[in-house]
């Protein structure tokens, strides 16, 4: 069953707790979104609060993907540059499958709903995001249209003695 997609759905408890529940999962599964596992959902929740005020702001977006359950499923937060002279793209931030959603086609039906949702936002012409080394996920991205762009060696320290890659990843929406 595909993924419905929601672009700024209303921030209620519901989606709250199901972003909290999703970002928490995820961490927990290894996935790289900004933590390294064990978290829990007290852990994550200021890094959420921001997201929030980015988006109370006019400065971030959010595009939700619930599943036949009407259960959050996937996010991604798109941020607007506030620089005059890059205000032609996007960031792609904590872009997120639940794990039991793995392996079912989730994360490019995420990764697509995410372009279409760039491209109609005025003015915007690609989507930058990075991702951490040591995954695999610049080839994911790649395969759904990403280019590598630039990366940066051992940036991200997941843990002493284990720095990954930090890598740029652009996607020309034309």
């Amino acid at each position: 069953m595909p993924l419905t997609f929601t672009l700024d759905p209303a921030v209620t408890p519901e989606l709250r707790d199901g972003l909290l529940d999703l970002w928490t999962d995820v961490s927990n599964a290894d996935g790289a979104v900004g933590f390294v596992a064990p978290v829990d959902r007290e852990t994550v929740r200021p890094e959420l609060v921001k997201h929030f005020a980015a988006m109370a702001e006019g400065r971030t977006r959010l595009l939700v993907g619930y599943d036949e359950d009407g259960t959050v499923a996937a996010s991604a937060f798109l941020a607007f540059n506030t620089h005059r002279l890059m205000t032609h793209w996007v960031w792609a931030y904590t872009v997120m499958v639940h794990p039991r959603h793995q392996g079912r086609g989730y994360g490019r039906e995420l990764l697509a709903a995410t372009a279409d949702a760039a491209r109609s936002f005025e003015g915007i012409e690609a989507i930058r995001l990075t991702c951490r080394g040591g995954l695999g996920l610049e080839r994911f991205y790649g395969s759904c249209g990403y280019k590598e762009v630039g990366r940066i060696p051992g940036a991200i320290r997941v843990a002493p003695g284990d720095d990954r890659d930090d890598i740029v990843m652009l996607l020309p929406l034309h």
